[in-house]
């Protein structure tokens, strides 16, 4: 028995409403979906009654992306429903027909939005370069930041200490969403150095180290680095570089006491092992379904995620499998997380 939803009369469209919600659920969780029902019992209605004024009346008004995506998913199912001939062809065309028309009225607003021409190629190509331009003051701010720490200007006092600490870690923070936010315009296996070259292992573990000893000292946290024997290796130390500071910054985000641990270990021929061990809660199961998905959402407060997009993770993954490895984790409630990966690194 299908659960009715108030005011559509179409049985086509209410199975197909439970059929998305229940999709959502699968993907999102349920902690974030309390709107979803709202919105596409809005979007029913106005393919139902030809009205697409019962979502611009929903307060608060949903986000025009959400239910532009919502009225997609409604569309795909009703689609599915034609193709296996479950209900009359001319019934579902019709109701898809109707629900085309909502789609368009969302379209005609979001076009009267002011960030509407950022929509599409040339809105790519323009946050790009408007990333570009955020990368150099962020730089100089957490160069800045980090030579008053050291003492350059002369003395601090410890609330002066403790608040270069917070610029830092929020500078850090808007620098790392800019990288990864440009990584995202890369195709999957391209790197921003495409030939490998030699670099030292224990020198990238210290500009690593350099860059979170603030962040760990903000959190009262201690982070140790275990360098490998073999130093001189070929690689990519660039990408290498984005990869360890995602996991050690994330590792430090979710950790509350304890250490972390960075370890570089040589293993059989030119292989070398990465891992980032942590002592915090661990990851939520349910967090877990989702993890390397970019642009997820977020399954409640309470549940531990690597960022509110789920970027930090997904770029990781993808430059770790751009450079030839797999990024692996290992977890357990109240143990912490090990995320670890092994490259082929031929000594230099």
């Amino acid at each position: 028995m299908i659960a009715p939803v108030t005011g559509v009369t179409s049985r086509l469209l209410t199975r197909a409403i439970r059929r998305v919600e229940a999709r959502w659920r699968e993907l999102y969780g349920g902690t974030d979906s309390a709107d979803i029902p709202r919105i596409l019992a809005a979007a029913a209605l106005a393919a139902d009654r030809g009205d697409a004024s019962f979502i611009e009346s929903l307060t608060p008004r949903p986000a025009l992306r959400l239910s532009l995506h919502l009225v997609d998913l409604l569309e795909d199912d009703l689609l599915a429903v034609w193709r296996r001939g479950d209900t009359a062809a001319s019934q579902v065309l019709q109701t898809i027909a109707r629900l085309r028309l909502v789609r368009a009225a969302i379209e005609r607003r979001f076009q009267h939005l002011p960030g509407a021409p950022l929509v599409g190629i040339d809105g790519l190509e323009f946050l790009i370069e408007f990333v570009h331009d955020m990368r150099s003051p962020l730089n100089s701010l957490l160069l800045l930041a980090d030579r008053l720490q050291q003492g350059w200007s002369g003395p601090l006092t410890p609330l002066q200490l403790r608040q270069l600490r917070l610029i830092y870690a929020a500078s850090h923070a808007l620098n790392t969403v800019t990288s990864n936010a440009l990584q995202m315009t890369r195709e999957w296996n391209q790197l921003e150095e495409p030939e490998a070259r030699p670099f030292s292992v224990t020198k990238l573990l210290s500009e690593v180290q350099d860059v979170v000893r603030t962040l760990a000292a903000q959190k009262g946290l201690e982070v140790n680095f275990i360098r490998p024997n073999v130093d001189r290796r070929l690689g990519h130390p660039i990408e290498l570089n984005r990869i360890l500071l995602n996991l050690v910054t994330n590792a430090l985000k979710f950790t509350r006491t304890g250490t972390i641990t960075v370890n570089a270990t040589d293993r059989d021929g030119s292989n070398v092992e990465f891992a980032v061990q942590d002592t915090g809660p661990g990851i939520h199961s349910a967090a877990q379904e989702t993890l390397f998905q970019p642009f997820r959402r977020s399954s409640g407060a309470s549940r531990a995620t690597f960022s509110s997009t789920g970027l930090g993770l997904a770029i990781t993954q993808r430059l770790v499998v751009a450079l030839g490895g797999q990024l692996k984790y290992e977890t357990a409630p109240g143990k912490g997380t090990l995320f670890f990966f092994t490259l082929d690194l031929p000594v230099a």
